[in-house]
């Protein structure tokens, strides 16, 4: 606080007062020496302003300008003073919230879905590759030799839209998700079964276990069929795409709707982001880069038009 003059009389420092805070600029008086009244302001880069607002009142205090804002100012002040009420009992809502749900137990789709990983990945490695083929997404491969480009080539499959997926156009159409449920190796499955306890278990335990199933469901089959019309060839797998799209969902509906309980720290999405480019450039070889693209676009969507509907 600031100190931007002083007034003669309790009238005039109350008139001058109401006046600055009509003007938007918070302040108060105090009784200082006999008969002099010193006007404070409580915000620093306000004090140039104030000032010369004061230097004018001085002038003419009589100017109708400064007159009869007793009653603005009032309300004003009760208005400001409802708001800072809601806002505390607001607070208290949310603090109780997150009380509730700080800690949250292993969600049992979660659980489910990492079960069924390491089962058909253990039978995978029994049995062979294509003992799970009725899970793969399609056993048509429309890569075309002759594309001289990625794009050329997407455009090409998308052509072939009355032809591809044959097995699901004929019913089977749990095989748009059950790629979700195939890995290749020991640390993609052990990764992806890490990021999904505790996305997964988040978003149960603070929402439901609905809502991460539409979650997955969704996610899981939008991202495939992207890396199907990209990459051109069915055989493919993992839940990365899926917990890229938990990802986009949690850190974007947690940003714009704290009180959903949905959180990620910046520095995990700044990893998540960084591996993503990471696996782009080719580094960690063959990866389903379009599933990453995909699940992260589509959650962060997913995450920014469900906090509009709740805040």
């Amino acid at each position: 606080m600031r100190m931007i003059g002083e007034l003669d009389g309790e009238t005039k420092a109350r008139t001058f007062s109401d006046y600055l805070y009509v003007q938007g600029i918070d302040n108060q008086i105090e009784a200082d020496k006999a008969g002099s009244w010193a006007v404070w302001i409580h915000a620093e880069e306000e004090l140039g302003r104030a000032r010369d607002l004061l230097a004018r009142f001085l002038a003419n205090p009589a100017d109708p300008q400064f007159q009869n804002k007793g009653a603005a100012a009032s309300e004003l002040r009760e208005k400001k003073k409802q708001e800072q009420v809601a806002y505390e009992k607001r607070l208290k809502q949310r603090r109780h919230l997150f009380r509730n749900l700080t800690t949250y137990g292993f969600g049992p789709l979660t659980f489910l879905l990492i079960f069924l990983c390491v089962v058909l990945s253990i039978f995978k490695a029994l049995h062979g590759e294509g003992s799970l083929d009725f899970l793969q997404i399609s056993q048509m491969d429309i890569r075309n030799a002759n594309s001289l480009s990625l794009w050329r080539g997407f455009l090409e499959r998308l052509s072939l839209i009355n032809q591809v997926l044959p097995e699901v156009r004929h019913g089977e159409v749990w095989r748009l998700v059950t790629p979700i449920l195939l890995h290749y190796g020991f640390l993609h499955i052990f990764f992806n079964m890490l990021w999904l306890r505790d996305l997964g278990s988040m978003v149960e335990g603070r929402q439901s276990t609905l809502m991460l199933f539409v979650l997955i469901v969704a996610i899981g089959a939008v991202s495939n069929l992207a890396e199907y019309f990209v990459l051109g060839g069915g055989r493919f797998g993992g839940m990365s795409g899926v917990v890229y799209g938990l990802v986009g969902y949690i850190w974007i509906r947690g940003r714009l709707d704290p009180a959903s309980g949905l959180y990620l720290n910046s520095s995990t999405v700044v990893m998540m982001i960084i591996w993503f480019f990471v696996c782009l450039v080719g580094v960690m070889g063959p990866v389903a880069n379009t599933c990453h693209a995909a699940g992260l676009l589509m959650g962060m969507a997913w995450g920014y038009l469900s906090s509009l509907r709740h805040r």
